[in-house]
Parts: structure tokens; sequence; C-alpha cells
């Protein structure tokens, strides 16, 4: 069943707008391909794709769990992660803009 459901999100991968007009890659290009291998279970491929894909899934999982539970500290820990995940993407995008 998994395995069904990895293949039709393989088979169903959305073009990149940015790519596809201005023939440049967004700070987004590579989060698909990045969560398609996460779910394959290739950690290191998804990092080197999309280095804030998981960063990215534990800021929506945290926010989640502090609207649920209301975590003392949990705003200054949601911008805390926020920065750091936002830096990724910048950087991560910086550097494919130059390589």
């Amino acid at each position: 069943m998994f395995k069904i459901i990895i293949n039709w999100l393989e088979s169903h991968q959305q073009a990149c707008f940015y790519k596809k007009y201005f023939g440049i890659e967004c700070p987004g290009c590579g989060m698909q391909r990045a969560f398609i291998e996460l779910l394959k279970g290739d950690f290191v491929e998804s990092f080197i794709l999309f280095p804030a894909l998981i960063p990215t899934i534990f800021l929506i999982l945290y926010l989640i769990a502090h609207l649920i539970f209301k975590f003392r500290n949990g705003a200054n820990i949601l911008k805390i992660i926020f920065i750091i995940n936002t830096s990724m993407v910048v950087l991560s995008y910086i550097y494919k803009l130059l390589t």
C-alpha cells in the first residue's frame, strides 16, 4: 500500500513554475523529490535534494503540538525553529545558484 502511494506521488509531481518559465530554480525546488525520498527512507538523498525538509516537517509538527498543548515557551521556540529553517532554505538556494 505504501509503495502504491510513493508510485502515485512520483508519477504526479508538479513542474516548478520558476524553472519552467524563468529557467532558474526557486527556493523550494527539490522539496517534492526530497519528500518522496524521505518516504522511501533515503534520508541522505532527501537532505541532498532539499536540506530544509526535515526542519520544515519538525516546525509544522511542533506548531500543531503547541496549538494543542500551549507550551510555555512554545512561541519563542517556534521563532527559533523558523529562523533556522528559513536560513537553511536561503543558504541552500544560494548554494544551488552558485553551483
